[in-house]
Formats: C-alpha cells, sequence, structure tokens
C-alpha cells in the first residue's frame, strides 16, 4: 500500500466512500465498474439484477486515469491528506457524460445542478472495490466532519428496537411547519407508536442552499414539536443528485440499510426546481416511480400529497381536502425575499426559533460572499479591471473586497508549481479554495487569472457555490494579436521565440468559456467602458446595490 497511487477526495466523493464504507449503499462495495455503470444507467439495476438507480462513481483526472491499470491499488485521501480507504482497481473506463446525463436526469440541460455537476468531473471513471486504510483514521475524520448526531447504519439499527415502525425523513431544507405537518402525517400512516428518523442529506446539495450547520441548528430546534422520545435527529454525508424519481429510489434504500420500516416521498422528491420557476420533474413522479417497484424495495414508501395552512381550520391540510376553502403558503422565492428584507413571516409558517436561525443564516444577494472571476490571455487587460472594480466596489459596498492577482498568488501561494497543465490546475484550485474562503464568510473576492482550462475554472466555482458564495466569471476577450502587440512584460517575444515553451495562446490552448456572464474587450472598450458594462452586471443580478436604489 506505500506505493499506491494517491486520489484526493472531492466532497461529493468523500461522502460516497463514507456510505459505501459503513454499509449505507449496500449491496456496493465500491465503485462502479464500466457494466455496472451501464446497467445502472440502462435499467437502473446492477449487473446481478439488484435494484439501484444512481450510479456511484470515482471520478480522476486523465493523468492519472492513463496511469492507472487493473489490479494496482489507489490511496483514497482526504483533502488534508489522511488516508482513507484502498481501492483495488478493477477497470477504468471514460464515460459518455451526454448518456449518463439523460439517463440519470433525464435531461443534459446544465442548468440543472446535477448535470453541471456530472459534466465538471474527471475524465476518467475508477470502478472497484474499496477497503478501509484504518479504523481509527476514519472515525476520527467522522468526528471532524459530520455533526454529533451522525450515526452510522450499525449504530441506527442497533438503536431501533425492533417493536416499532421506523418512518425517516429525507431533507435537505430547513423544516417549516409544513414539514412538520407531513411528518406526523407519515406517523400515523406507519401505525401505532412509530418513530421518527429525521435523516438530513448534508453533503453537497444543490448550489444556493443554506448551509448544512444552519439547517442541523433548525432541526434541532424543531424537535421540540414531537413528543418526548417519538423523533431522532441523524444527519446523513450524502451528496445529493437533485435526481427526481430515481434519486426517491435510492434515498429509500439507503433507508433501508439504517433499518427504517418507512419511507416518506412527497410531490417534488430530490427536484432541483426548474430555472423557469416550478418544479423540474413531473409532480409526484417519484411517487409513480417508487409504486412500480414497491415490491421489491425492502421499505414502504408512504405517499403524501401536498399541504398548505388552512388560516379556516388553522392548521396545515392536504390540498385536495380543502373543500373549496382559501389556502396559504409561502414559496421559496418569497421566503428568501422576505428574510432578505428583514420582513415579518407568520408563524403559522414556521416556529418562531426556525426563522431566528435563518435571518442569520440567509443573506440576500446584495450581502452574501461573491467572486467574480477574470480570465483571459496574457496582457488582456484582467488585472487593469480587476483593480477598477475594487476600487469601485470599495466605493459602493460594504463587504471587504480582497483582491487575488495570478502573478501575485504565484509569487506567494504557488511559489514552486510549474507552468505544467496539472500545476496550473493546481494553482487555480489555490486561488479558488481562497475565494471560496472569502465567500463563506460574505466577502467579494475578485479574482484575476489567466485560469486557461474550462474544467478548472468550473472546480473554482465549484467551491465557491459550495461555500455558498455567488460565482461571476467575466472573459476578458482581448485578441491574442493585441495581447502580443502590447506585451509588456515581454513574454510573448520570448515565447514566439522559442525562449518560452507552454506559453498561453501561443504554443498552450486557452479554452475561452462558452457561457460567461459578462464579455469585455478592451482593445474594442475603454476601461472606463468596461467597468460601467461590469457593475451593470452587478446591479442587475443583484449581487451589488446600487447606490441610489439604496439611498
Amino acid at each position: 500500500m506505500k506505493d499506491a497511487a494517491v486520489h484526493v477526495l472531492t466532497q461529493r466523493q468523500r461522502c460516497d466512500l463514507e456510505l459505501l464504507l459503513t454499509g449505507a449503499f449496500a449491496p456496493l462495495t465500491g465503485f462502479l465498474t464500466q457494466a455496472d455503470w451501464e446497467s445502472v444507467l440502462q435499467s437502473m439495476r446492477l449487473t446481478d439484477g439488484t435494484l439501484w438507480p444512481i450510479p456511484i462513481v470515482l471520478d480522476v483526472s486523465d493523468a492519472l486515469g492513463k496511469s492507472l491499470h487493473p489490479g494496482d491499488c489507489l490511496r483514497l485521501e482526504r483533502s488534508d491528506g489522511t488516508p482513507l480507504a484502498a481501492l483495488t482497481v478493477t477497470d477504468l473506463y471514460q464515460p459518455d457524460k451526454m448518456q449518463e446525463a439523460v439517463a440519470v436526469y433525464g435531461s443534459t440541460d446544465s442548468t440543472h445542478p446535477g448535470v453541471a455537476e456530472l459534466l465538471a468531473r474527471g475524465s476518467w471513471y475508477v470502478g472497484g472495490s474499496v477497503s478501509v486504510w484504518d479504523t481509527h483514521s476514519l472515525s476520527r475524520a467522522a468526528a471532524v466532519e459530520f455533526p454529533p448526531e451522525y450515526r452510522t447504519p450499525a449504530q441506527l439499527r442497533e438503536h431501533w428496537s425492533g417493536q416499532h415502525p421506523v418512518v425517516a425523513f429525507q431533507t435537505r431544507n430547513p423544516l417549516h411547519r409544513a414539514h412538520i405537518a407531513v411528518t406526523q402525517a407519515g406517523l400515523e400512516q406507519a401505525g401505532a407508536g412509530a418513530r421518527l428518523l429525521l435523516h438530513p442529506a448534508i453533503g453537497p446539495t444543490k448550489p444556493g442552499d443554506i448551509e448544512a450547520a444552519y439547517r442541523m441548528r433548525v432541526y434541532r430546534a424543531v424537535l421540540d414539536h414531537y413528543p418526548q422520545g417519538q423523533a431522532l435527529l441523524s444527519p446523513l454525508p450524502l451528496a445529493m443528485r437533485m435526481a427526481g424519481p430515481r434519486e426517491a429510489l435510492w434515498h429509500a434504500l439507503i433507508r433501508r440499510n439504517f433499518g427504517a420500516t418507512h419511507f416518506i416521498v412527497g410531490r417534488g422528491h430530490a427536484d432541483p426546481g426548474a430555472s423557469s420557476g416550478g418544479l423540474f420533474y413531473p409532480a409526484f413522479a417519484a411517487q409513480e416511480l417508487f409504486a412500480q417497484h414497491a415490491q421489491e424495495m425492502g421499505i414502504i414508501g408512504i405517499f403524501l400529497p401536498e399541504y398548505a395552512y388552512s388560516p379556516v381550520r388553522q392548521q396545515y391540510v392536504p390540498v385536495g381536502a380543502a373543500n373549496g376553502e382559501a389556502l396559504a403558503g409561502i414559496s421559496g422565492t418569497e421566503l428568501r425575499r422576505r428574510l432578505a428584507n428583514r420582513e415579518d413571516i407568520p408563524e403559522w409558517f414556521s416556529p418562531p426559533e426556525v426563522i431566528r436561525i435563518l435571518r442569520q443564516a440567509y443573506r440576500g444577494a446584495d450581502r452574501r460572499g461573491l467572486v467574480i472571476w477574470f480570465t483571459g490571455l496574457s496582457a488582456s487587460g484582467k488585472s487593469t479591471l480587476a483593480g477598477m472594480l475594487v476600487r469601485q466596489l470599495e466605493a459602493e459596498d460594504e463587504r471587504a473586497v480582497t483582491l487575488l492577482d495570478g502573478d501575485i498568488i504565484r509569487r506567494f501561494l504557488s511559489k514552486g508549481l510549474s507552468f505544467s497543465r496539472e500545476d496550473r490546475d493546481e494553482n487555480i484550485r489555490r486561488i479558488g479554495f481562497v475565494a471560496s474562503l472569502v465567500a463563506r464568510h460574505g466577502g467579494i473576492a475578485v479574482v484575476a487569472a489567466i485560469s486557461p482550462y474550462r474544467q478548472a475554472r468550473a472546480e473554482a466555482r465549484r467551491l465557491v457555490e459550495e461555500a455558498g458564495g455567488l460565482f461571476l466569471e467575466v472573459h476578458v476577450a482581448t485578441s491574442l494579436a493585441v495581447c502580443a502587440e502590447r506585451d509588456p512584460k515581454g513574454l510573448y517575444a520570448k515565447a514566439l521565440r522559442g525562449e518560452i515553451t507552454g506559453f498561453t495562446g501561443v504554443d498552450d490552448p486557452y479554452e475561452e468559456p462558452e457561457d460567461p456572464d459578462c464579455v469585455v474587450n478592451h482593445a474594442r472598450q475603454a476601461p472606463a467602458e468596461a467597468l460601467e458594462s461590469l457593475m451593470n452586471l452587478l446591479h442587475g443580478t443583484g449581487a451589488v446595490t446600487d447606490p441610489l436604489i439604496r439611498r
């Protein structure tokens, strides 16, 4: 094992590994081989016929994928270098990600967060079984990474007496009174003495979701709304895929492994929401798919309707049982608007203790963390425009503004890195990590870095969005000819003479952004005009409040 190749786990992979090693993903004992991957996509089954709807895969970089061979040992590490598991390589394959997107998500639309995450993965999948590297290291890692209420499948199965039904409830959102009503209805359906397993997903979810730490505070607060001993809170380190109906089956199979006898499936289970509003998948499609496979699930589905508040009865009721009376509700968009504007939220919607926590957690668009990422060729004008933007934001915005210039980062944070593709990606990863820390604490990071490769930029975006920040990509699209003519550092001249190799735009590629949030061109726009375009974007998205409006 000492000579094993090393792979540092992403946040999603870390969650998947935890659930593989603890048996939460049983019958899986490792990451899917190509045959199982293809079978899951085509039929929601492993090659042995077992129902399993979501592919659990380990994606790695092109360089690592090409270096591995069947029979190799791959050491899987935390970001701090702690080894957690050994993967015995069975096979390596380059997946058709579009095929996977269509099969799992029913779409190749990159506005779907699950599709976007899939397309940003490494180009190789490694299939094979996993084993614990060191039991103590794994348990210490769990204690550091997960809330204190976390329990493994074995611990929860031991906790249940077996004398009562256990109803599991999946959530990635804070709980409001409608959720409490739904869980209480589920307990009634399960029968006398039923217990509730409040089992929220605390791994990566949809960008923009409230951070897991604040959601855990909400879950702890609502426990008092159930009779003593009826509800148990145990967070699940699950990386949501937002795959709707397929994910509902997956969630239920996981909870079966934790000893649950029943699982609540609602109207839009694991639905990311459509970009135009409403649900992405048909309402109740998850319930319909579950019903088709109910006989082999090994856990009973509880199918509940949509609930809304009845002012007449002063309680939540099924929408279909309204009998013509007017019902009330507050959408997620409206809730966020009220939180951002510090407006009152009625107690019938959510307990006061929950709203207090959400007010602490939620920042409006003009108060959340923000990263503005300038990418473009050397001498394109990125640093000039970024510096001007920093000065403008310092004048207009109350948040702390940090400039992360690529040349300065190279001198300090990335000193010693070469200009190989691997080291360039590492440099961008470091900048993205620092930017995500700024965003996590509600600041603004303005980044000016060539960042020539799309996948590295996508990784930086992921880090920022997982930290709760807004990521805006600005392409400074000054042409190569203009940049070479400017050449303030003489680098293009050296590259053209062959004195420098691997120079972006000359003998190394620059992968232009495919869908940047803003495009500016210093060859056709004066700096002040380009800055005005940027500020219009920031004001238009609500990322920065126009001072005239604020006054």
